[in-house]
């Protein structure tokens, strides 16, 4: 009888629970979304899942942020940045960290400040982790394949339209920077 019951137990769990992992699993990725961006983080401003995807054939300016960081006036630069280029192929992706104990406030807090003190305007995600062990998966990946993790709040990285992580710039790399804009409308330019 107990080897029977054994049974009924892993024929239920094959049964019920089996479809609840495909389901989490989600659809496979598309081919035609670049490995730099397959991944899925929560919008700041409402915490509904965002995926990177939706930015395949863009130039991306990805960038870890903090509210109250003597950088933080650096979001008025990413602004109008992206304000210039957007039409052309530019977006700014902010992912605000804790990583420096500089940004405290919940995701809602956050995006007010953002709107309310810079007007950002450009895509920004739930804050996470973006340095160490911890970091979440696409500054991982940056940093491997730059070979430099953020070291400071409002740490740039650049990735092509085809998906290619093109260079990374230090947080003394200001949004006006003659480097920057220069990489930024080299890869625009790029088709």
């Amino acid at each position: 009888m107990n080897k029977i019951l054994r049974l009924m137990c892993v024929i239920w769990a094959a049964l019920v629970l089996l479809p609840v992992h495909a389901a989490e699993a989600g659809p496979p990725a598309d081919p035609a979304c670049p490995a730099s961006l397959r991944y899925t983080f929560p919008r700041l401003q409402d915490e509904k899942p965002q995926s990177l995807c939706q930015y395949s054939g863009k130039v991306a300016l990805v960038v870890n942020t903090a509210s109250y960081c003597g950088f933080t006036p650096q979001y008025e630069g990413l602004e109008a940045l992206y304000a210039k280029y957007k039409d052309q192929g530019l977006v700014v992706l902010g992912f605000p960290s804790n990583d420096f104990a500089q940004e405290k406030g919940s995701n809602k807090d956050i995006a007010d400040f953002c709107e309310n003190t810079f007007g950002v305007k450009f895509p920004m995600f739930g804050k996470s982790s973006v340095r160490g062990a911890n970091a979440n998966p696409l500054f991982r990946q940056l940093a491997e394949k730059t070979g430099r993790q953020p070291l400071w709040n409002f740490h740039k990285y650049l990735i092509g339209r085809d998906g290619t992580i093109v260079a990374s710039y230090t947080t003394l790399t200001d949004p006006t920077d003659k480097t920057l804009l220069r990489d930024i409308r080299k890869q625009l330019a790029a088709h």
